[in-house]
């Protein structure tokens, strides 16, 4: 049974090859500490601790899940042990200010680790992702003597965070929700009200919980105009900011869930809960998108997780597993039978996950990237045109990946056979973990709406005119290379595209709004393929060129290039079936009246 390995030649690859990192840290201020040394020191550490410490918890997370009771939720045996071990190395304030008593590197730093955390148990990685957003937006939004109160201790990983926005009868849409939020006078909130699906929102490895809530104002206008946004602590904080009094919060109960059982997904019940407004009064949805926005790049980083994991799975299996001989000739003659990797399909299933992990990689790490321009960078042009390009990528890379992570799972299970069915190995889990991934922080639906609408028409095109501007420039600069044509003239054409579909379907929008709703989701997965197409073009040029210089690791680049050669030949190929159906609008959607859907 194959274990996780860290993807570390890859992940160089990445990082200092293809998206030059370590001139990226030069260029930005008070990136000193972000070395190559350091940086290769953090990889090869987090590494072990991801194989070693938390990939074997990952099973026993899954078959024990978590336990409530009336005093709180118990986690997976080896969860809190390991959590103290995370807190004993100082992971927590891997990239969290100095200030607060963090280490102060960069997010994409993080982002590295993270991927190595998740792959090898992601359910216990849900802790500390939730505490990461919690940060954000207290740095944002808090005012100083709330950063000082909070953001020190969930730093240091003793305390926790959660973000707390739906309800049992709003689900998506926010601006029916109904917590209530009482002022009092001395400052501070009353909050009511039950909040539904948080992600850790009571455990036994913090100390503290720190809940970050949507809540309303008495006479606050009607709908997501009248959203205010609180701080609410499962203890009340003392003046030395220790934990105080238990608040006015707790936990009704723990959903029983198809995946990820090793993290408590809370309905949370708030009665009278002291509170303390963060940011603004009423316009806590748009301080929430800073949690949101977090949030939902962490979902994209999953959904590329899960296609590597049931890569590693399945690719470790195909190398073992004997079943029949090759269609050419046996080729492994003294066995009974031939390694179930040497048959095509199989093949075309590890290439589509290989395809899409590394693929993904190459994406969140891009992101991941930009992000370290937004926090750091003093240029102002160059973080607006960063925020451009980081909202139009968002929603891609929440869906794209995330649906293409959950068919990678599938895939990997498909390699196995009847036995990726049977729970022993470890692969139906990883399936039964990604499916969450399309749903939560904003649905596939959601996200293309808002890549269609509002990142790309409200904008009347910009923010995708400069992000296939950029493309456009490097096939010019490619194109004249015999070796990289196949690559750089297919971009080229999908670029194009990409541009009409967007005249096309606006100019029916204007129309018919319902013609934005029946394109959407086609148009993301387009999108997404493109995106994706743009960096297996960027892998290919990187490996040629070291090709020329490097001989002593000639067959991972080589790989590399065979691999985006699949991608363009057998991947790029599925927009075809979204233009098609994009192109036949919304009338066949539409057409049955609702009362005619029946059974």
């Amino acid at each position: 049974m194959s274990v996780y390995q860290a993807p570390q030649r890859d992940i160089k690859f990445v990082m200092n090859e293809l998206l030059e990192m370590p001139a990226h840290y030069a260029s930005l201020p008070n990136c000193e500490d972000a070395s190559v040394e350091i940086v290769d020191a953090i990889r090869e550490e987090g590494a072990k601790f991801a194989t070693n410490v938390l990939a074997p918890l990952n099973k026993v997370g899954d078959q024990e899940g978590c336990t409530w009771r009336e005093d709180g939720v118990t986690t997976p045996t080896g969860f809190k042990e390991a959590y103290a071990q995370f807190r004993e190395a100082g992971w927590p304030g891997l990239i969290q200010s100095e200030q607060y008593g963090g280490q102060g590197l960069p997010f994409s730093v993080g982002v590295m680790f993270g991927e190595m955390i998740s792959s090898a148990n992601m359910a216990w990685s849900m802790f500390n992702g939730a505490n990461v957003g919690t940060l954000e937006t207290i740095h944002v939004w808090g005012s100083e003597q709330q950063k000082n109160i909070y953001m020190p201790k969930i730093v240091e990983g003793r305390w926790g965070g959660t973000m707390c926005l739906t309800e049992p009868h709003c689900g998506t849409d926010l601006g029916l929700l109904r917590t209530k939020a009482e002022p009092n006078s001395d400052g501070s909130y009353n909050i009511s009200g039950t909040k539904i699906f948080i992600t850790e929102g009571e455990h036994d490895m913090a100390e503290n919980i720190v809940h970050i809530v949507l809540a309303r104002l008495p006479d606050a206008p009607a709908g997501v105009k009248g959203i205010s946004l609180f701080i609410v602590p499962k203890f009340t904080p003392t003046q030395d900011g220790e934990v105080g009094e238990r608040n006015g919060v707790s936990c009704g109960s723990i959903e029983h869930k198809m995946g990820i059982n090793g993290s408590p997904t809370c309905v949370m019940n708030f009665d009278g809960a002291k509170g303390y407004l963060l940011g603004p009064e009423n316009k806590g949805l748009n301080c929430m998108f800073t949690f949101m926005n977090n949030a939902r790049l962490a979902v994209a980083m999953q959904g590329m997780v899960h296609a590597e994991v049931g890569f590693q799975k399945s690719l470790a299996y195909a190398k073992d597993r004997l079943q029949m001989r090759s269609l050419t000739g046996a080729k492994n003659p003294e066995g009974p039978a031939d390694p179930i990797i040497v048959h095509p399909d199989v093949r075309r299933m590890l290439l589509t996950q290989k395809s899409l992990a590394e693929g993904g990689r190459m994406l969140n790490f891009h992101i991941a990237k930009m992000l370290d321009v937004l926090q750091r960078s003093d240029d102002a042009d160059l973080i607006k045109q960063t925020e451009d390009e980081l909202g139009l990528l968002t929603p891609i890379a929440k869906a794209f990946l995330t649906e293409t992570g959950f068919e990678s799972a599938n895939l990997a299970l498909q390699c196995f056979g009847g036995h990726g069915y049977i729970k022993e190995w470890e692969v139906e889990q990883n399936v039964r973990d990604a499916r969450i991934a399309c749903i939560y922080e904003g649905t596939t639906g959601i996200q293309a709406l808002d890549l269609l609408g509002r990142k790309i028409l409200m904008t009347k095109g910009e923010r995708l005119r400069s992000f296939t501007k950029k493309i456009h420039k490097f096939c010019e600069t490619h194109q004249d290379d015999k070796e990289l044509a196949p690559f750089v003239n297919q971009l080229a054409k999908y670029n194009k595209e990409w541009g009409e579909l967007v005249m096309k379907v606006g100019g029916a929008a204007m129309q018919n709004p319902d013609e934005l709703g029946a394109a959407s989701v086609d148009f993301l997965m387009y999108s997404g393929y493109v995106v994706l197409g743009y960096f297996w073009a960027q892998a290919a040029v990187t490996a040629h060129k070291a090709l020329k210089t490097d001989t002593t690791d000639s067959n991972f680049y080589l790989a590399k290039i065979k691999t985006a050669r699949f991608y363009f030949d057998r991947m790029l190929p599925k927009t075809r079936g979204y233009v098609a159906t994009m192109n036949t609008g919304a009338d066949n959607l539409m057409a049955l009246d609702a009362e005619h859907f029946s059974f």
